[in-house]
């Protein structure tokens, strides 16, 4: 099955690893080696963000 393209830009997703604290697994496995609740804990905290973002309009 193919992989469709990403909702998120890539210096997104590196600061939001950065944030949460496993940039150094990205850097040294890429992003298939994280874990599954880190890339929710990634997702939930992009939601946050947008959330926040709309708040502010």
């Amino acid at each position: 099955m193919a992989r469709r393209g990403g909702v998120m830009s890539e210096s997104f997703k590196i600061e939001l690893a950065k944030d949460l604290g496993f940039y150094d697994v990205v850097q040294r496995e890429g992003w298939g080696g994280i874990r599954t609740k880190d890339a929710g804990n990634m997702v939930k905290r992009a939601i946050q963000i947008a959330e926040e973002k709309l708040a502010e309009r």
